[in-house]
């Protein structure tokens, strides 16, 4: 429940940025401001909704009253169980339902401004990059949630969603789950563990920058194109030096 009007995203990126500040601040009331979070779920009270908001704050709130509601609405009566669980697995239970939240929220918007399926397909790209809430409350990812959280910024998508994810001021970057599909016909066999760089011809690396070209979609080490994390925020559309050849050529 929202009570400052925020600007409605309309593009995928602003719809990206809305997810990302909601999903921060549903990390710090998970995380940092857990203490607070932990009592404003009175299980005495009605049913509370945890909200995260696109400025990277959150509340717990009644859910709204209108239906259907404007938005998706977050999992209802989360502070009834609030005293039937162990906290750890109260607040995964938490972290869950918000990540399945943060979606919907965000793909309501896609739906609601008619994006297309290459829209939705780089929309998801860019959030699957982030770790899920889950994952940051259970510490199943390597990095602190506040600082990832606040400053992701530095690591922003280019807009196909194909360049890595700089995580914490461009350190580590994972792969996403798998490759879409091929539409020139090349094989599909760079999934997340068995990618090769198309320059030096080296398995993935976890501890590695990578970036996709948008051409020929083969992927490569940043250092082996000479990219850097902090060069591909500013690149629309990635060409490899086989590809960028082709076309002078052509």
């Amino acid at each position: 429940m929202e009570g400052v009007p925020h600007p409605i995203p309309r593009t995928v990126e602003e719809v990206f940025n809305d997810f990302r500040g909601r999903r921060s601040g549903l990390i710090k009331a998970l995380t940092t401001d857990v203490d607070k979070f932990y009592q404003q779920c009175d299980p005495e009270k009605e049913n509370l909704c945890l909200y995260g908001l696109p400025n990277e704050t959150w509340e717990v709130n009644l859910p709204v009253e209108e239906v259907p509601p404007e938005l998706p609405e977050p999992a209802l009566g989360i502070n009834f169980a609030r005293d039937g669980m162990q906290e750890k697995d109260w607040l995964s239970l938490v972290a869950v339902h918000s990540d399945s939240w943060l979606l919907a929220v965000a793909f309501y918007f896609g739906a609601r401004f008619s994006f297309g399926k290459n829209e939705r397909k780089r929309l998801f790209r860019m959030i699957n990059e982030l770790p899920t809430i889950f994952e940051v409350v259970t510490g199943n990812v390597k990095q602190p949630t506040e600082q990832y959280a606040n400053h992701n910024s530095s690591g922003k998508s280019k807009s196909s969603a194909k360049s890595r994810q700089s995580e914490s001021e461009s350190k580590v970057v994972k792969m996403s789950a798998s490759k879409d599909e091929d539409e020139s016909g090349e094989d599909e066999e760079d999934d997340e563990q068995g990618a090769t760089c198309g320059a030096c011809g080296d398995s993935y690396g976890t501890d590695e920058f990578w970036i996709c070209c948008d051409i020929c979609e083969r992927w490569f080490h940043g250092k082996c194109v000479k990219i850097t994390p902090a060069k591909a925020e500013h690149i629309k559309q990635y060409k490899c030096p086989s590809c960028s050849s082709k076309r002078a050529r052509v």
